[in-house]
């Protein structure tokens, strides 16, 4: 794994392969102490979906769910309405999935298991085994700004707009408690909401 780090006069620098640059101006904020800086490409996996034909597809639960865009994002939830027999790219249970063609940005942690997914969704694969809902708020965080690379005349992300972003790593049990504490102040927010009205 490729960390960016500052180094003692407040620059970060990036290193591929032997060739050292300085990436100041990618760097979004300073850093506390024991985070560091990586590129999505190098502890994630991006897997692109592919759309099937009307005929290899149902809606009578036969074979694996078939994901095909937006309207399966709820909430952060994903329905399952279509199936497939016939899968060819498949997302797995862990896989954080995003929408990257038409309504893009919409995340979904992908928590029932195997299925296959159409081109407008992208499934984000945890090879070092990061903190899942920790990535997930780093790329809400950073939806604004990819939504503003979106190209075309129907909006779209592509594989680069996701491989190059440059998500803070902190240790792992701030990781944690970043996720928890984001959760409780949300909640926290939904009820004053309710309360009001």
């Amino acid at each position: 794994m490729i960390l960016y780090q500052r180094c003692l006069h407040s620059s970060y620098y990036e290193k591929v392969e032997s060739k050292v640059h300085c990436i100041n101006e990618e760097i979004p904020f300073d850093l506390p102490e024991g985070w560091n800086f990586i590129r999505l490409k190098c502890a994630w996996e991006l897997v692109s979906g592919r759309d099937l034909s009307p005929s290899d597809y149902n809606s009578d639960n036969t074979g694996i769910p078939y994901i095909t865009g937006a309207s399966n994002f709820e909430n952060g939830h994903v329905s399952l309405v279509r199936f497939t027999a016939v899968p060819q790219v498949l997302t797995y249970k862990g896989d954080l999935l995003l929408t990257c063609k038409g309504t893009i940005g919409e995340i979904a942690l992908n928590n029932f298991g195997e299925a296959h997914i159409a081109r407008q969704i992208m499934a984000i694969r945890n090879i070092y085994n990061l903190n899942v809902e920790f990535l997930s708020l780093c790329i809400e965080h950073a939806m604004s700004e990819i939504k503003q690379a979106a190209k075309g005349l129907i909006p779209g992300i592509s594989r680069e707009d996701i491989l190059n972003l440059i998500i803070p790593i902190p240790p792992e049990k701030h990781q944690k408690e970043i996720v928890r504490n984001v959760h409780d102040y949300l909640e926290k927010l939904n009820t004053i909401s309710h309360t009001l009205n």
